[in-house]
């Protein structure tokens, strides 16, 4: 199990920091393309996680509270 991960197969408080800091550098980084670079990153993590209604649950949790 990577140091990043509780039992629940979450990230912690300091692997969502990772995490985030990548985000943001990787969106600064894509420039005018941020859009794409989202939309090719969900695609991405919508196949490593393997499951169309969990990633559908996630795309709802993220439209929450904008």
């Amino acid at each position: 199990m990577s140091t990043h991960q509780n039992a629940a197969n979450e990230l912690t408080i300091p692997g969502l920091e990772t995490v985030y800091d990548r985000l943001a550098t990787a969106i600064d980084a894509a420039g005018d393309k941020s859009e794409l670079f989202l939309v090719k990153l969900a695609l991405l993590n919508a196949n490593a996680l393997g499951n169309p209604d969990a990633f559908i649950q996630q795309v709802d949790a993220a439209l929450r509270d904008l």
